[in-house]
């Protein structure tokens, strides 16, 4: 069982930006330097890297779609409250 995921993610604020990002980084582009340009969340400055989380960590859609996702999968986007976030899977344990 899964008890913690560390993933990345980019967050942004229109189902268009998403989409824009999804294309770039389906072409091949980093995603964090895809992080470092265009997400709206601090972790912005180090390429999207969330570290580590256990569950009750982040909120619920966020949390379901990081924890199900495959490691080293591209996810999204995931809409929560705070926009829409594009999530990488790094690593689960």
């Amino acid at each position: 069982m899964v008890k913690e995921v560390h993933a990345a993610h980019i967050l942004v604020k229109n189902e268009k930006k998403a989409q824009e990002v999804l294309e770039k980084l389906s072409s091949g582009q980093s995603f964090a330097e895809m992080a470092r340009k265009y997400s709206q969340c601090p972790s912005a400055k180090s390429g999207g890297d969330l570290g580590w989380f256990g569950k009750g960590r982040m909120v619920p859609e966020f949390e379901k779609a990081a924890f199900e996702g495959e490691k080293g999968k591209v996810l999204g986007p995931v809409k929560t409250k705070f926009g829409l976030h594009i999530i990488k899977v790094m690593d689960k344990k």
